[in-house]
């Protein structure tokens, strides 16, 4: 069944007319291919268009959207709609996908979008077909907020001596959210790949108010068992700030675990309103997985993983170059309770507990999605709400819109490509990112220390490192959803939300 909805939707853009919509929960309106005859293709094909005319509806019909751009990237444009006829309150967003006709990434996208339904994943609503221009248009739910903006706010809050860090309630009930909708995804056979604060949307005011939703199925992979090696389709995947060490070491047959790193790191966000492992290396050659800088960053947090902690990483195929690259740097006193400590946050809280399992090295030992949402940190007070915001009023500006004339690109036009393939044709991040730095004082924790001299995470001679880097991180995150015009930008990429079945639902897909 899945084999054939990809099928029909690649399908779809070769059918005449102005536009063709799909509704999910219809199936593919008015696409029961009538295969030509050997006697007279043309005219069966003619018979196509004539029984599927009468359905097509042009977007530019349906919503009003001129001018309320929101969000603009490699992917294309988003813009938040409402229905013209009024019958309808509700406010959408609008994604259009930039290039002509379907790419693989879209097409992936749309198709498992069409099948997850869950509370916590955002909901596909239609999809628009124009075959004038051939562009791809995704109808889904609006989403005011999301975890980038967000920690964005508290950070400049911090910047400005005025710290006023996300509420430990907020936090808790943004964590299990995100859990249980990977839980889904997980459950389903799905693994996301591409989890960072920018893809967790968030729910403004109305019905569904502080509802977490998991946007951007576009990298999402299905998995099976036996694991086949995936990294032989995708040497490159997840954003370098939330990627796990196992990717960055070239493993082949990682697992739903590189999704789990990757909340780890958004946990660890939320709690201390900066980027865990904040990397500020400008040249990333995506087609070796592995990255110095990247991994020097998380042994100067995390300590340099000992054989005894990860038994496999000698299998690792990036292992000889790790040690090459290491032997002279010694990461003996840095770890993850020191760094978490120059943030205030203690060893014995409940928080800190669940924050190492989530970010432990092997990726075998690492905890499960269903395990993180059992842990002892979401039994005591405050309990996770499904509200994220509480009874509070919510303090983060409403999304901008943008104008044509608006240079978005000011603060990220050289990172822009970091978080998205190619439209066309599906390929790994681009090869060029050039991270935007705040002042230096924004960045450097006052409470940062060096280690002694030694080997890699041993104490004899070698270079010693700052462990835990900049305590502070930089104004600018890789990734995006939406933005504002205002300030310093990632990579802007909208993507699209839901509401659904519960988390217990059983799995909708099947395998031979």
């Amino acid at each position: 069944m899945y084999s054939l909805r990809l099928a029909l939707l690649l399908f779809l853009p070769a059918i005449g007319g102005s536009a063709v919509v799909v509704n999910p929960s219809e199936g593919v309106a008015g696409c029961t291919p009538e295969w030509p005859s050997t006697k007279n293709p043309r005219d069966s094909d003619s018979k196509i268009e004539r029984k599927t005319s009468a359905q097509r509806e042009k977007v530019e019909d349906i919503f009003e959207f001129e001018g309320c751009k929101v969000g603009r990237g490699t992917y294309g444009h988003v813009y938040k709609a409402k229905r013209k006829d009024g019958s309808d309150p509700k406010e959408y967003a609008l994604k259009q996908i930039e290039g002509s006709g379907l790419s693989m990434s879209a097409c992936r996208e749309i198709a498992l979008l069409r099948e997850l339904k869950h509370p916590n994943v955002i909901n596909l609503q239609r999809v628009f077909l124009s075959h004038s221009d051939r562009k791809v248009w995704l109808l889904v739910d609006y989403s005011e907020h999301d975890l980038w903006h967000i920690i964005k706010y508290h950070r400049a809050a911090k910047a400005n001596k005025k710290p006023v860090m996300v509420h430990r309630g907020m936090v808790k009930s943004l964590l299990y959210q995100i859990l249980d909708g990977i839980h889904y995804l997980h459950s389903n056979w799905v693994l996301h790949r591409d989890l960072k604060p920018a893809n967790i949307l968030v729910m403004g005011e109305g019905q569904e108010r502080g509802r977490v939703k998991i946007a951007d199925m576009g990298f999402a992979r299905l998995f099976n068992s036996p694991l086949k090696p995936l990294a032989d389709l995708d040497p490159v995947v997840v954003t370098f700030w939330y990627r796990a060490p196992e990717l960055l070491l070239g493993a082949r047959h990682y697992t739903k675990a590189i999704d789990i790193w990757a909340i780890g790191c958004i946990f660890a966000e939320l709690l201390t309103s900066e980027p865990i492992f904040h990397c500020r290396q400008e040249d990333i050659k995506t087609s070796n997985p592995y990255h110095h800088d990247q991994l020097d960053r998380i042994f100067s947090v995390m300590g340099f993983p000992q054989d005894k902690d990860w038994e496999d990483i000698r299998k690792m195929p990036e292992h000889p170059t790790l040690l090459k690259d290491f032997k002279r740097t010694n990461y003996a006193n840095c770890s993850l309770i020191k760094y978490m400590d120059r943030h205030r946050i203690k060893p014995d809280w409940r928080s800190f507990q669940l924050l190492q399992k989530l970010l432990i090295m092997d990726p075998t030992k690492r905890i499960t999605s269903e395990m993180a949402m059992e842990d002892e940190y979401f039994r005591e007070e405050p309990l996770p709400t499904q509200d994220v915001f509480g009874i509070f009023p919510i303090p983060y500006p409403k999304r901008e819109f943008l104008t044509d004339d608006d240079n978005e690109d000011k603060g990220d036009s050289k990172n822009r490509n970091m978080s998205r393939p190619n439209t066309d044709v599906d390929q790994p991040p681009s090869k060029r990112v050039r991270m935007t730095q705040g002042p230096p004082q924004q960045q450097q924790h006052p409470n940062s220390s060096s280690g002694n001299n030694g080997g890699p995470g041993t104490g004899g001679g070698g270079n010693s490192v700052n462990c835990g880097g900049n305590g502070g991180g930089s104004n600018m995150q890789q990734g995006g959803s939406y933005h504002h015009t205002g300030g310093v930008h990632h990579p802007s990429q909208m993507n699209a939300y839901n509401t659904g079945n519960p988390s217990n639902q059983q799995p909708t897909f099947r395998y031979n």
